[in-house]
């Protein structure tokens, strides 16, 4: 039995392609900032949804967290204040994973909640 306790690797039948194969995520995101925590989350949820999918992080300067698929820039920090929703995300992977054409993410949730 190889891989790590705990972890299942799900082999799609012979002739399907697993869900997200060739879509390469890149999250570049500060991690002096806590946002590491937030790229694991996402990236765990991802693969959960797209096991075929490649992600890779990046140190990015402060307040980033920018996420590219195909080399595509669609969500930026910078530019909206908060984090990605995930169905939001999801959604632009479905996309890019049809051939279909991408949109910028517009919509972000708040980075923290003050209660």
């Amino acid at each position: 039995m190889s891989g790590e306790p705990g972890q299942v690797s799900v082999v799609p039948p012979p002739g399907e392609v697993e869900a997200g194969s060739g879509v390469h995520i890149v999250v570049e995101y500060c991690k002096p900032c806590g946002f590491e925590a937030t790229y694991l989350e996402l990236a765990s949820a991802v693969k959960e949804e797209y096991p075929g999918i490649e992600i890779e992080s990046r140190l990015g300067g402060t307040g980033a967290f920018e996420i590219e698929i195909n080399g595509q820039l669609v969500f930026s920090k910078l530019e909206n204040g908060g984090f990605p929703y995930e169905k939001d995300l999801m959604e632009a992977i479905r996309r890019a994973s049809n051939g279909e054409p991408l949109e910028k993410i517009t919509n972000s949730r708040p980075p923290c909640v003050i209660l």
